[in-house]
């Protein structure tokens, strides 16, 4: 359990540091709750560590991540909900996952597992924290979304807890999110129609949360129950708050694409990449990572990017 610490300490924080059997990358496995390199909710240090701030049930968390060596982590935690976040570390960094039924065949996925063997998939728990961000990113370029993610949590996010990093912050709660005006999330650059699906999830945030306690599949099933998400919008999120190794973003603009030239030496659209990693079950989004983090995923560029959509001149 989580170290007391004397009060007069207690700028030092809560501590604990977890260790896993096999090798373990803080870095890598936490990364994908950072969006983008000016989140205001996600800080990466001159020295490597890694700050983040939550919303846990008891009240709001800063935790700071490093590596400890190359089997574990150690974390320091700050507010009122330290002492949570502390006690569920090795379930948010699924140090216990079970790979024995990982078992890829193709060469460079293969060879991705084996050069990159300190992955692990993320459970935060913390499903409106990844909805969120995650609606906002839904058919508009990634800068774009991250842009929308920074102006509406500096603005209606609140200071996080404890010694961290300057400008770091706190998401907004459910409530906060369900009471932006209209014209804010406009001048966020947010449509109508991503707004609407934030404040529709934001009105049922208890219900979303409780889908973290249910099987991915289960929890999958009610988040696009929801009007506005749909399969991609849930797979982002439950590689973030489910641990889904299986959680492949069917619908993303490149993936297919990249899928297909990867592994096959051609671009294939979703439903065939759908048909050729269904023998991967249930680690399809694990293999993707791999492949991403092993350098091997490729995609030829083809012309100009499509351009940036601005829903404030609309």
């Amino acid at each position: 359990m989580p170290e007391t610490l004397d009060p007069d300490l207690a700028v030092a924080g809560l501590s604990r540091t977890v260790r896993s059997t096999r090798p373990f990358d803080v870095d890598i496995t936490v990364s994908p709750l950072r969006r983008g390199a000016a989140d205001p909710c996600h800080h990466v240090t001159p020295d490597g560590a890694r700050w983040h701030a939550s919303r846990m049930r008891t009240g709001e968390v800063t935790f700071r991540l490093t590596q400890d060596g190359r089997y574990g982590a150690t974390a320091r935690a700050w507010g009122p909900g330290a002492e949570e976040f502390l006690a569920g570390l090795e379930t948010m960094l699924c140090l216990e996952e079970d790979l024995d039924d990982f078992t890829p065949q193709h060469p460079k996925i293969k060879e991705a597992h084996r050069t990159v063997p300190g992955l692990r998939m993320l459970k935060t728990g913390r499903v409106l924290e990844s909805l969120i961000p995650a609606i906002l990113e839904q058919k508009v370029h990634t800068k774009a979304s991250w842009a929308s993610w920074r102006t509406l949590v500096r603005e209606f996010g609140t200071k996080a807890p404890g010694p961290a990093p300057q400008g770091l912050m706190v998401p907004p709660d459910a409530e906060t999110w369900r009471l932006i005006p209209s014209w804010k999330y406009h001048r966020a650059n947010v449509g109508p129609q991503r707004a609407q699906t934030i404040v529709r999830a934001a009105r049922v945030a208890d219900s979303i949360e409780r889908t973290a306690a249910l099987h991915p599949a289960e929890a999958a099933q009610r988040l696009r129950s929801l009007p506005g998400i749909g399969v991609w919008t849930v797979a982002e999120t439950a590689q973030r708050a489910f641990g889904d190794a299986d959680a492949l973003s069917v619908g993303d603009y490149h993936l297919a694409a990249v899928v297909g030239w990867t592994l096959l030496g051609h671009p294939i659209d979703d439903d065939a990449m759908v048909e050729y990693l269904r023998p991967l079950q249930p680690h399809r989004y694990r293999a993707v990572r791999l492949l991403a983090l092993s350098g091997q995923a490729r995609k030829p560029k083809f012309g100009p990017r499509d351009p940036i959509t601005d829903h404030r001149h609309h």
